[in-house]
């Protein structure tokens, strides 16, 4: 039989009433849409557009947990849940795109997850040299099986939200993001790094549930280093009303003279409704205390329906408090917004007031004091949660860095989650903030503009970069990009200067319309533009690619080590020392930012596979200091440094000279070797200083002087055998959030405590109590260990194990054990916070009871014949049932399906029986009887067609005489058949018991 098409419908006249049963034919026959559901929609609608917004309070809930995850496929329709197929909805109707965007889904087989999520980190390593920029993670078009992924979030709105503005707003999805919501193709967004987001309120169901889904193809890149793949920055559900200040809306800037601050303020308002409003805005400043210092209340603006005005306010702030590098003092913006004289939004914002400028001669100041910027590029990801990096790993990333004495970021090469710099803004720390396209065209300059109005509040950025590397930034067509690139940022903000990460050059081309001027590992090159442009401000926006293997003092390619020791002689390309001592002597320098302060997945220079993870960073993929971190500890900071290396335990080396160097910032330093003094050595500025030792197992000693006191010492002695694990947490209290994360640091030791430098004991995470383990590391670029299994080999005596919290209080004991070695264990304490604002889990009730009561979902079956699937579909359905004695009660939820498209519903059962393993109940336009056996049931669904019955009945034949040429003799329509139809259609159907 010929199957039937859309134009069959319209041809016959039906099309209308086939649209209004699509509501209530899902595959499994839901009851057509009554009158009165239809009076219950419209009245909807008018609550939508209501004016009165009296009581409306803006919220921002966080959405991150009980979500739903499946790898898709990014060739294959039938591996990447039917889109793409043409029997699914897709694109063809609205509010049927797939199967899977139904709330009757049964995405039981899914993986239970919370974000932020990074699937990439759970794939197989794969020995592709295309795939060693990202890691040898089989990721892009070669993979389809693991480069698409899919997310599914259910839950319900209260019914208070008709009438609010819903919005669902992405922080970052890696890369490709297409969004559908209650069925409904919502949008999509291309670009793995700016945040993005979606007005749902059209297709919302206050009062009711609600089904995100969200599909993520990783396919593409957008850069040449590890990426990660899926949603894995948070997700928010924001509500308003239709008259609110706009995401990112509000901007203050402040100039400080003397002994106070003039705030200047722009609030941008939105009017969604459907009516002219008479808005007013008010501005409160709060200062670090919460102290309201300064208002400020606007004129009224009638702003018309769907538009949207921008006020400016100024305040005056008496004696402020600025925010430094020492002292991070930040104040509160809250704006409210009346609407026709009732309050109607409350939007807060963090900021700083402090002051930045950059002098051609003297370098960097903030708030009138020199600084030198002494910092560090970093991507995103984190050994154990790949680029899902918990915000509590944010907080633990910055104090690292400062620790060695970093105080200015970069954020390479793409703009930063919200949480990074909030770390920043609070521990103090400097963001060269990046945008990811260097473009002019309108996606590089949306991103460009998202970066500039959601981070312009923030007085730890202090600059805003254009990109990184784009060899066309040096020429003639650089220069029309960057110009309209930095007229956009301007325009949005206008307090801060703009630079690039150049490529080659210093100041040609579009390099040259940005006002300080960048250098990538151009040293010499830079001082001869500084003295040919006095009048430019220079910086360094990417220094010293130096490589180093952690504890590895010794190259060697088939292991993928490079030894730790800096190439002290060369340039600053490659070597800390050389770059420092250049950087520190050229006070028209402002600083720089050396290549990296963390390792990073991905890029695997020098070596290739086995390595999997870059040696350029300071610190490793976990944390854990290399030997150069202490370098510019001696020189970025004040703290007494006295750092000897190597380590002593060199079996087979004795009688053989090994290089002892110690990094320090005290006067002296001599070494001892077996209690021998080797000397005193003068430690030269932003240097190091080293002997020549002639290896024989035992202690080396270094002593550091001030004058001629001794006033710190450091040993490395030969250790014995591995002997014991030793664990420890870098917090003692965690939060019990679902959110918060403890480090976890284990180290091998000897009988006697010391650490042992060279094992590879495997060590086993054991976590019991609130938390669990959310994944392990080691630093080790070649380890190629899962990062979510529950081991790690020790590397350098180290590994470590993050260990998240759940949301209820209480202990969380971590136990460390290696085979032959003696294990350990810590203890904290995990304790009862109040949770920030979030959507709640949303979990299937599950009725309890005898007999067959319970849920029950259809086992798969052959598809339905001809125009039955054509206008029915194949979407998912659930039954809940309840028995009581021999009634039977409950209902059938199926999603919208057929090529109309439509609404899901729940349709009630009546006239339910159950006798004995007879049952047979009513549910929309379908009659079942059947069997039950066991955790089976059997059931024939007999369905009523309707309206459709007319058009796929046959009419009778004409009687009399038959032409041989001539109409049909039924008087039929021949361009399309129908079925032979003695009676209703009959469906056999199969339920088996379901949990979800």
């Amino acid at each position: 039989m010929k199957g039937f098409s859309r134009r069959d419908l319209l041809k016959s006249g039906l099309m209308a009433p086939a649209v209004a049963a699509a509501h209530g034919m899902g595959p499994l026959g839901n009851a057509l849409v009554t009158a009165g559901e239809h009076a219950a929609l419209q009245a909807s609608a008018e609550h939508s557009q209501t004016t009165s917004f009296a009581g409306a309070e803006r919220e921002r809930l966080l959405l991150d947990f009980g979500w739903r995850f499946h790898l898709g496929n990014a060739d294959d329709p039938e591996k990447d849940f039917e889109f793409g197929t043409a029997r699914a909805g897709n694109f063809q109707k609205t509010g049927n795109f797939l199967p899977a965007g139904s709330s009757a889904f049964d995405d039981s087989e899914w993986k239970a997850l919370d974000l932020p999520h990074d699937w990439a980190i759970e794939l197989p390593f794969t020995n592709d040299p295309s795939l060693a920029s990202k890691g040898f993670y089989p990721l892009g078009r070669k993979y389809p099986e693991t480069s698409v992924g899919w997310y599914r979030r259910v839950f319900e709105l209260p019914a208070a939200d008709a009438g609010k503005r819903l919005t669902i707003e992405f922080d970052g999805v890696y890369r490709e993001t297409m969004v559908v919501f209650n069925n409904f193709y919502i949008g999509t967004h291309t670009g793995g790094y700016d945040p993005f987001s979606f007005d749902v309120t059209t297709f919302a169901n206050p009062g009711g549930r609600n089904v995100l889904l969200v599909r993520v193809d990783a396919t593409s890149s957008d850069g040449w280093f590890y990426e990660g793949a899926g949603i894995y920055r948070h997700v928010w559900l924001v509500k308003t009303s239709p008259v609110y200040v706009k995401q990112w809306g509000t901007f203050v800037s402040a100039k400080v003279n003397g002994g106070t601050a003039t705030l200047s303020i722009r609030t941008a308002v939105a009017n969604r409704d459907q009516h002219a409003q008479t808005v007013r805005a008010s501005a409160s400043i709060l200062d670090p205390e919460g102290k309201v210092v300064g208002k400020s209340r606007s004129d009224a603006i009638s702003i018309p329906a769907t538009e949207e005005h921008e006020y400016t306010q100024e305040i005056l702030v008496k004696q402020p408090r600025l925010w430094s590098l020492e002292e991070r003092h930040l104040y509160r913006l809250v704006t409210e917004v009346e609407a026709n004289g009732a309050a109607v939004d409350r939007y807060q914002t963090r900021f700083g007031i402090r002051t930045t400028h950059f002098d051609a001669e003297k370098g960097f100041s903030l708030n009138g004091k020199p600084v030198k910027l002494k910092g560090t590029c970093n991507h995103q990801d984190h050994a154990a949660v790949g680029a899902a990096v918990p915000d509590a790993v944010q907080y633990y990333r910055v104090r690292r860095l400062q620790e060695m004495g970093c105080n200015a970021l970069r954020t390479s090469h793409n703009p930063p989650t919200p949480e990074l710099l909030d770390a920043c803004d609070e521990l103090g720390m400097l963001v060269f903030d990046e945008t990811r396209m260097m473009s002019s065209n309108p996606e590089g300059l949306s991103q460009l503009s998202d970066l500039v109005r959601r981070d312009r509040n923030r007085p730890s950025v202090f600059m805003w970069s254009m990109g990184n590397e784009e060899g066309m930034a040096n020429n003639q067509r650089g220069v029309q990009i960057l110009s309209a690139m930095k007229e956009l940022v301007e325009e949005l903000d206008g307090t801060r200067p703009t630079s690039i990460a150049p490529a080659g050059a210093i100041g040609t081309g579009g390099l040259a319309v940005l006002d300080v001027i960048g250098y990538n590992y151009m040293d010499p090159q830079a001082e001869a533009y500084h003295k040919e442009h006095p009048d430019r401000p220079v910086i360094g926006t990417e220094t010293v690619s130096a490589v180093g293997t952690r504890g590895i003092y010794v190259t060697d390619k088939s292991k993928g080590f490079v030894a730790s020791y800096d190439p002290y002689t060369t340039t600053g390309r490659a070597s800390a020392e050389g770059w420092w001592r250049f950087c520190n002597s050229k006070p028209w320098l402002s600083g720089g930012f050396v290549w990296t302060g963390f390792d990073y997945r991905g890029e695997p220079s020098p070596n290739g596979w086995p390595n999997i993870s870059s040696q350029y960073g300071v610190i490793d993929t976990c944390g854990f200091p290399k030997d150069s971190f202490y370098y510019y500890q001696s020189w970025w900071t004040a703290k007494p440094v006295l750092h000897v290396f190597p380590h002593w335990n060199w079996p087979g080396y004795e009688g053989k000279k090994i290089a002892v160097w110690v990094y320090s910032n005290r006067d002296k330093v001599e070494l001892l070797v077996n209690g021998k003094s080797l000397g005193v050595k003068n430690v030269p500025r932003d240097g190091h200083v080293a002997w020549n030792v002639e290896y024989a197992p035992g202690v080396i000693e270094a002593r550091g002087y001030t004058g001629d006191a001794v006033v710190m010492t450091a040993k490395r002695e030969t250790t014995g055998s591995p002997a014991k694990l030793v664990v420890t947490a870098d917090r003692q209290t965690l939060k019990a959030d679902g959110e918060d994360v403890g480090m976890f640091t284990v180290e091998v030791q000897d009988a006697q405590g010391r650490l042992v430098p060279i094992t590879e004991n495997e060590v086993t995470f054991t976590v019991s109590g609130a938390g669990r383990l959310a994944g392990t590391g080691n630093g080790d670029p070649t380890n190629q260990e899962p990062d979510k299994g529950s081991s790690r080999k020790a590397f350098g005596g180290y590994c470590m194990g993050l260990v998240q919290t759940g949301k209820k209080s209480g202990s969380i004991t971590v136990e460390v054990s290696s085979p032959g070695l003696s294990s350990a264990k810590a203890t904290v304490e995990a304790a009862a916070v109040q949770l920030r604002p979030q959507v709640p889990v949303w979990e299937r009730a599950v009725p309890e009871g005898s007999g067959i009561t319970g849920l029950w979902r259809p086992a798969p079956g052959p598809p339905l014949p001809g125009m039955m699937a054509f206008l029915l579909g194949g979407g998912a359905s659930v039954f809940t049932l309840i028995q009581n004695g021999s009634v039977l009660t409950g209902q059938v939820e199926s999603g919208g399906g057929g090529f109309f498209g439509g609404g899901e519903a729940g349709t009630p059962i009546t006239d339910g029986k159950v006798d004995g393993d007879n049952v047979s109940f009513k549910s929309g336009n379908g009659t079942y009887v059947g069997t039950v056996k066991g955790d089976r049931i059997e059931l024939t669904k007999t369905i009523d067609l309707g309206w459709l019955r007319s058009l796929l009945a046959h009419p009778a034949e004409q009687t009399g005489e038959k032409p041989a040429v001539g109409p049909a003799p039924d008087g039929s329509d021949p361009s399309f058949d129908r079925p032979p139809m003695s009676g209703p259609p009959t469906v056999p159907l199969v339920l088996h018991r379901a949990q979800r």
